[in-house]
């Protein structure tokens, strides 16, 4: 509800006039007080009593019920030097929302109807509680259901207008985009096998970054690197271990965790009941295993061409960790593999999430795994003075945010969720984290290393994610950032989120001061951490940032884990890659 289109655009000047020569149409303000708070109605109907007394309908001006008032002719009122047509202004009631029952989607207006140049303000309920709608940064502030039941029974009172509108309730659907939701988590790190070796030591503030002692690595201006402080060829079968390489070693042990932690059993999908066509494997990798390439190398140039192993080649692909999930689990549905640079797990995450959304699959397990802690990339990095260095002992070396950032630290690793079609999980039973609600992409086109310092393509990511997960910026209650603890990197990023997320102070952590930048891996693990976050309702803290950069302008969370906000339902997880690839995950609260 607007001005009624018959409303003249002539301004308000009050002047006193007699009630005895009021007429329909008059704008009226009964005392000056009203008409310097704006209350005024429209005569529509006048009626003498007696000599001395007038009748007078009164209805306001955008709209409402009518009110009588008996007026002595002589009587002063004002009047406000505009006419309006009676008959065109609406006769409206509010309705009772006492009974009402709210859900989340509804809607409600408030029109303050005695003014005529008042706007409606319209209000959504989301997560409990009711939202101006054109206010996305949430800085009005939130109103209560008890609220608006009163703002309803009080509003003929007042000269309001509300109105209610619920939420459609749709039938289902033969198509149509389906609700995706976590099930499982399991991950490989550098601290430690398993997710809750992870959950524990980011709670604990710990660190996974080690020294590298192999004479491989002698000579090397940098030597340390987040690695996996167990062997993973030990803890699989031995000829099935020799045929995979180190990263897909990692994603099939975090795959089997998340497999079981989703309630599966053990074996995959036949001992699971489940039809392997409708299952799927999405995994993000740079290289995969550089190692096995280099090391296939080696013996050619030692032993020459009968001393390279004919595993070699089907080791070397970065869709070997894939593959393996799949062998293992016998999934037959597809394996996909995503190569974007340090934003391949959570894109590969994002694709398993529209896979299923769509009907291509029922399950997906989905994340990253990388395995690159070689001399030449170690090398490479180093020659580029991307990579921090320091002492382990003393502290992570990795500071994101920090002050004193000077670089990341290369790490290895996996990652994997099991995503599923909401109907699908509910149907079995199965425990349910979090809604896999929606993610965003965008490129920076802006350099084949370096990122956007505008933060433009990064800003662009977390919108998408946000407007595929058909949130808004009011609701989210925590970032877990890409941050490598390199200079231009974390302020792009904080840019982007300063420029997304407006004047909100949303708790930002960052994981890679306690695992390194696990590359292709990090979607993965981080988008495992994100859910527990949301799953436990608790932020690890960001370790190795002593002094957090005056230009971040970001309410990191150090020190402490801090108790997630109650107040919002969505986490954004964030990672952004080499070329300018921008990834954003967006995982909602599951009441």
């Amino acid at each position: 509800m607007t001005h009624s289109p018959e409303t003249p655009e002539v301004p308000i000047r009050p002047y006193a006039v007699t009630a005895a020569e009021v007429v329909p149409g008059d704008l009226l303000a009964l005392s000056r007080e009203d008409a310097e708070r704006h209350r005024w109605h429209v005569v529509t109907h006048t009626l003498p009593e007696t000599p001395e007394v007038i009748r007078v309908t009164l209805r306001p001006p955008l709209g409402g019920t009518d009110r009588e008032e008996v007026l002595r002719r002589e009587q002063r009122v004002t009047v406000a030097g505009r006419r309006m047509d009676a008959a065109a202004v609406p006769l409206v009631t509010s309705p009772a929302l006492d009974g009402v029952g709210f859900r989340d989607g509804d809607r409600v207006s408030s029109l303050r109807a005695v003014d005529p140049e008042a706007v409606e303000v319209t209000y959504v309920r989301r997560w409990g509680s009711w939202r101006r709608e054109a206010d996305e940064e949430g800085t009005a502030g939130t109103v209560t259901d008890a609220d608006v039941r009163r703002w309803a029974a009080e509003a003929d009172r007042e000269g309001l207008v509300v109105r209610y509108e619920p939420r459609p309730v749709r039938a289902p659907e033969a198509a149509g985009a389906r609700r995706v939701v976590v099930t499982g988590l399991g991950a490989v790190t550098p601290l430690g096998v398993g997710a809750g070796e992870l959950w524990r030591g980011l709670l604990e503030g710990r660190h996974g970054v080690r020294e590298l002692t192999g004479e491989e690595f002698d000579g090397l201006p940098v030597r340390i690197a987040g690695t996996v402080p167990v062997d993973p060829a030990g803890l699989l079968p031995r000829p099935a271990a020799r045929r995979m390489n180190r990263a897909a070693q990692f994603a099939v042990l975090a795959a089997r965790e998340a497999w079981a932690d989703a309630g599966y059993a053990d074996g995959g999908t036949r001992e699971s009941g489940l039809d392997p066509e409708r299952v799927g494997v999405s995994l993000g990798a740079i290289l995969g295993d550089a190692s096995v390439l280099v090391g296939g190398d080696r013996k050619l140039r030692e032993k020459g061409p009968r001393g390279v192993s004919p595993l070699t080649t089907p080791m070397t692909v970065p869709s070997q960790a894939a593959s393996q999930v799949s062998l293992d689990l016998h999934i037959t549905g597809e394996a996909r593999t995503v190569t974007s640079a340090c934003a391949s797990g959570t894109e590969a995450i994002g694709q398993a999430v529209d896979r299923i959304r769509h009907g291509r699959v029922d399950v997906a397990l989905a994340g990253g795994a990388e395995a690159v802690i070689t001399p030449a990339i170690m090398a490479s990095f180093a020659a580029m003075r991307a990579l921090a260095d320091g002492d382990p002992s003393g502290g992570s070396p990795s500071r994101p945010f920090g002050k004193d950032r000077d670089g990341f630290v290369n790490g290895e690793g996996a990652g994997v969720l099991v995503l599923e079609s909401e109907e699908h999980a509910r149907a079995r039973g199965a425990r349910v984290y979090c809604e896999a609600a929606g993610w965003g992409l965008s490129t920076d086109a802006h350099h084949m290393a370096a990122p956007d310092p505008s933060g433009g393509g990064i800003a662009l990511a977390l919108r998408r994610a946000l407007q595929d997960a058909e949130g808004h910026v009011a609701d989210v209650v925590h970032v877990n950032a890409h941050a490598t603890a390199t200079v231009d990197g974390d302020l792009a990023e904080a840019r982007a989120l300063r420029g997304v997320l407006g004047r909100r102070d949303v708790p930002v952590t960052a994981l890679k001061g306690h695992l390194g930048h696990l590359q292709g891996a990090a979607g993965g693990v981080e988008a495992v951490a994100a859910v527990l976050t949301l799953h436990h309702g608790v932020v690890p803290p960001t370790i190795g940032c002593a002094e957090v950069d005056d230009a971040i302008g970001l309410d990191v969370v150090r020190g402490a884990p801090r108790a997630l906000p109650g107040t919002g339902d969505l986490v954004l997880s964030n990672s952004f890659g080499f070329g300018g690839h921008n990834a954003v995950l967006a995982l909602r609260r599951v009441a």
